[in-house]
This record gives C-alpha cells, sequence and structure tokens, in this order.
C-alpha cells in the first residue's frame, strides 16, 4: 500500500499511522497490532510488557536531565470499530485500511478509517521513536478492546504503572479537556427464525436506505443524525399495518456503537396493494428529507421491484421485532442543566 499521507506533517506520525492502517486490528482480535507494537519495541531496544490481558506496555526513559521528571503515561487503544459500506468487499480480520486524503480530511475508502483510536497509536509511537524531544520518563499504554466493552483498562492490574499522570489519546477535539464522558449498557434479545411459506399474490420489493453519514453512537450521538435501523424500521412498521407488508429479509446496523448508515429489507406485499405501497414509499422518502436534509444531505430511500420470494417471517415474529426496535429509544434524553451542551443522559 502507497504511503498516500507522506505529504503530512508531522511526517513520522502519519508515517506510523500510514504502517498502522497495514494492521488488522479488529475489538478482541488484536493479536496482530499487539504483535506489531512488540516488534517496534524490540527494534529501538524499549522494554515491553504484555499483560495478561493483552495490553501492551512500552516503556522509554527520561532524557538527559529529565530523569528526576514526574513519570507520563501516554494511553492509546489498539482496536477499531470495524464498519464498511454495503457493496465494499473489504475482510476486516486480514485486508488493509486504505487511507486517503480528500480536502483537509483523511478519510477511508469504503470503510471506517480507524483513526479511533490509530492516531493516538501514531502520536505514542512518533514520540517513541523520537530523539529531538525533551521528556521525562515515558510509560506507553495500548490497551485492547476498548471499542466493545473496555475490556484491556478494566483488566488492567495495579503495580503495572509506575506513572501517575496519564494523557488519555481518545479524543476529536483540540483545546478540550473531558471531565466525564457517557456511559453504556447493552441489551441482548435472541428471537428464533420462524418463517412460512410466502402467500400467493403478493409483490416482492427491495427496501434499501443508503447514504447516511453514520456515526459514533457517543460523540456523535447529539448530532442528529439519521439511524438507518430505526428509519428502516418506521417504514416497515407503517406498511405491515397499512398493507399487510410481509418481511422476507431485514439487514440493517452491524456494531453496538455504531449509528447504523444503511439498512436493507426484501419484504412481500399483496399484489391487490402494490401502487398503494408506492405512493407510500414515495411519500415516506419526502418526509426523510424534510427531516434529515440539514444533518443528511446524501441520505437516499428507495424501493425496486424484487425476485419473488418464497418464504417470509411468521406474523408473530415480524410483530416482535418490529415493535421492539420501534420501541427502542435513540438518541439524547436529556442534557445537563448545569454545563451548557452537555448530554447528561444518553442512550
Amino acid at each position: 500500500m502507497d504511503n498516500v499521507l507522506n505529504i503530512l506533517k508531522p511526517e513520522r506520525l502519519w508515517y506510523f499511522f500510514t504502517e498502522i492502517c497495514k494492521v488488522p486490528r479488529p475489538s478482541k482480535k488484536e493479536e496482530r497490532i499487539a504483535s506489531w507494537l512488540i516488534d517496534f519495541a524490540k527494534k529501538h531496544k524499549l522494554e515491553c510488557i504484555k499483560d495478561e490481558c493483552g495490553n501492551i506496555l512500552i516503556r522509554k526513559n527520561a532524557s538527559a536531565g529529565y530523569e528526576k521528571r514526574k513519570t507520563v503515561i501516554l494511553q492509546s487503544h489498539m482496536d477499531m470499530v470495524c464498519e464498511k459500506n454495503s457493496g465494499t468487499d473489504h475482510d476486516f480480520d486480514k485486508d488493509p485500511i486504505l487511507p486517503r486524503i480528500e480536502g483537509e480530511w483523511v478519510k477511508a475508502t469504503g470503510t471506517t478509517l480507524g483513526a479511533d483510536d490509530g492516531i493516538g497509536i501514531a502520536v505514542q509511537l512518533a514520540i517513541l521513536e523520537a530523539d529531538d524531544i525533551a521528556h521525562g520518563p515515558l510509560e506507553a499504554l495500548f490497551t485492547m478492546d476498548e471499542e466493545t466493552g473496555l475490556t484491556g483498562a478494566f483488566g488492567l492490574k495495579p503495580g503495572l504503572l509506575k506513572g501517575r499522570v496519564l494523557i488519555n489519546l481518545d479524543s476529536e477535539d483540540e483545546g478540550q479537556v473531558f471531565i466525564g464522558c457517557a456511559g453504556g449498557k447493552d441489551t441482548l434479545a435472541s428471537l428464533p427464525l420462524r418463517t412460512e411459506t410466502a402467500p400467493a399474490s403478493f409483490s416482492a420489493y427491495k427496501v434499501s436506505i443508503t447514504g447516511l453519514k453514520g456515526g459514533h453512537s457517543g460523540d456523535d450521538i447529539n448530532k442528529g443524525l439519521g439511524n438507518a435501523t430505526k428509519l428502516l424500521n418506521r417504514f416497515l412498521w407503517n406498511e405491515s399495518r397499512e398493507c399487510g407488508l410481509r418481511i422476507s429479509s431485514y439487514d440493517a446496523g452491524n456494531l453496538r456503537n455504531a449509528l447504523a448508515r444503511e439498512g436493507f429489507a426484501v419484504v412481500a406485499v399483496p399484489s391487490a396493494h402494490a401502487k398503494a405501497f408506492e405512493i407510500s414509499a414515495e411519500a415516506f422518502h419526502k418526509d426523510l428529507v424534510g427531516e434529515l436534509h440539514v444533518t443528511e444531505p446524501q441520505l437516499k430511500f428507495s424501493i425496486t421491484p424484487s425476485s419473488a420470494v418464497s418464504t417470509v417471517w411468521t406474523k408473530e415474529l415480524q410483530n416482535s421485532v418490529l415493535n421492539a426496535l420501534y420501541a427502542c429509544p435513540h438518541g439524547v434524553l436529556a442534557m445537563s442543566r448545569e454545563i451548557p451542551n452537555e448530554p447528561a443522559k444518553l442512550c
């Protein structure tokens, strides 16, 4: 992979970020990036520890004359959110991320970039490598599985770190100090997939929502962005009651901490209601554009005829799924009255 970021400065930071993009690092599968960091430490003759949890700690001695300074811990996490656009042929377990420069931004081609927290790792490595930066004793901590449970942070054993000052390198905002953040809670529900033969005299359609920006379920939750899972479900819920729509397949949302950018379903509609269904879909598209034209200017909603389906979900399963997704809250529930623009409760 060519280093398309080599025109950016500081050069070594972007060099390391490009190298990190070549190493697969899904959550809970950080073995390759961990080994890569260990090899980096060996190459630069730095002390390196891998703890029982899988976290990596690299130590660098103080510069001459700075030995009595406090030890500073620089911390990032190894894993990344792995999400791709439909139609993108990418295996996060083995394929590299392909960064590109677009205007003032560094973006990825067809996938998430992994700057959360690849850029934090790159900062640490650039400092660990540098011989022209005066500093006290340094500890570079790379934790595992931050995105799906903070497993590495929770598994960190007392006594591993010597420093008492920690700088967390997992933030997007310059000039701001964070004093707190939203918590998270997962609810896991399992419903058996029960299907039945598709009714006769039904027309099949593919329903698609694409073009949403997506984003982080924490940092971007208050920006008024669309959630493809919720929007698609809203349409299907309405049409199941208005025209007797039956679901054959449903695919929306990939990760617990990412706002869904795309959603797809294949449905069967009674042929007698097909025209009314198409009119409803057109009206729904206009409603979405009216609601989200500011925050989601690239939103696209469409229905297209599909080949006939052989099976559909049972009515009981369909009602359970649509009702559950409709009832799930999305977005900011309340804002702090003490700190301006500070979300107090998120979902």
